[in-house]
């Protein structure tokens, strides 16, 4: 399979070049993630993208110091809702039913379940739901990515509190969860570039229940 041609092409790279990744992937990318399951479709996240220079130095520091923050093409910020309202859950259901064009009886009472469940449960227990569905997103984004031929690094090593800061996301009720650089890896200088992918074996990841 292509992708699976891809998905082993893939790493994380540790030093990328600094050239911009063309729109198109770039576009390609966020459709991807824009396609991605989530629960009851709610699509509970926000991704910003930052090729701002300034901003990527203010981020530099606040993770690690990892060089592919600021030489790569695109840095994606995946930030998650803070958590669950009323408001949050009628604008997606009620796009759903403009787009659609009809309203449905089930998918009504499907609504009002979700309203009366999210909004009661604790902040923090919403936000971690909402960050796993956009680390679904966030997968999905990396296998576009590779597809694309452009490479992804999967961030987590960061300060989220300073990086909800900079990007002012709790003014907007979110918080961030996990980045991705965008960008093309430089072979000259990462140690990574040249060493064997290693998984564990299938036995080991797989077990079957028949």
């Amino acid at each position: 399979m292509e992708l699976l041609d891809k998905l082993n092409w893939r790493y994380a790279a540790k030093a990328m070049n600094g050239k911009t990744v063309p729109q198109a992937k770039i576009d390609n990318i966020i459709e991807a993630i824009s396609l991605a399951p989530t629960s009851s479709g709610l699509q509970p996240f926000e991704v910003f993208i930052i090729t701002n220079k300034e901003i990527k130095e203010k981020i530099k520091p606040i993770s690690w110091n990892q060089s592919v923050i600021t030489d790569c093409s695109h840095l994606l910020v995946f930030a998650a809702w803070d958590t669950y309202t009323a408001d949050r859950i009628n604008k997606m259901f009620d796009l759903t039913n403009t787009i659609r064009g009809f309203k449905n009886q089930g998918w009504e009472d499907y609504r009002q379940m979700l309203l009366n469940t999210y909004p009661q449960k604790g902040e923090e227990e919403n936000f971690q739901h909402a960050a796993k569905q956009a680390y679904i997103a966030f997968s999905q984004a990396i296998a576009a990515a590779a597809f694309e031929q452009v490479d992804a690094t999967p961030i987590e090593g960061f300060d989220p509190i300073a990086l909800d800061e900079i990007l002012a996301l709790r003014a907007k009720g979110l918080r961030s969860c996990v980045m991705l650089p965008l960008g093309y890896r430089d072979t000259d200088n990462d140690w990574l570039v040249s060493l064997t992918k290693v998984r564990k074996s299938k036995d080991d990841l797989v077990t079957l229940i028949d």
